[in-house]
């Protein structure tokens, strides 16, 4: 009851605001003055008022509220620990796990078919880099094709 009250008398105000902006023939302001100024009477008489002060108002509501964020905490944390592959257990685990895994089944299956009697061939006018010479070999020749 309270809060209806207080309501009335924020639209009381704000229709004096919008009385005194209309003397001054300032009409399009005062309307618009009029129209925020009618809004808490218009929530009071829908009952939307009497909804969120129960909402905020009640311990029950906040609990609810505290369960909801615990339980969006705890999905965050479980995809954390879920990306980090944290669920089977230390490196170690994990390591040991991958060594005892055994190979795919047809390992030449994920390898690109170059056709019946093709071999690959490495492409025309790229040299390949000395292995025990310059090191730079490849920078070097980046540069060149870009002329610098």
């Amino acid at each position: 009851m309270l809060i209806s009250t207080v309501c009335a008398a924020v639209s009381a105000a704000g229709l004096g605001i919008a009385l005194l902006t209309a003397y001054r023939k300032r009409f399009l302001a005062a309307t618009r003055i009029a129209a925020y100024a009618l809004i808490p009477v218009g929530l009071v008489m829908t009952g939307i008022i009497d909804w969120v002060t129960d909402l905020v108002l009640k311990p029950a509501v906040w609990a609810g509220f505290g369960v909801l964020a615990l339980s969006a905490a705890l999905f965050m944390i479980t995809r954390a620990v879920e990306r980090r592959g944290g669920a089977t257990g230390t490196r170690k685990e994990r390591r040991a796990a991958a060594a005892g895994r055994p190979e795919a089944v047809a390992p030449a299956a994920a390898a690109p078919s170059l056709g019946p009697g093709r071999a690959a061939r490495p492409p025309k006018g790229k040299s390949k880099p000395k292995a025990g010479g310059d090191d730079f070999a490849d920078i070097e020749a980046i540069l060149k094709k870009h002329g610098i």
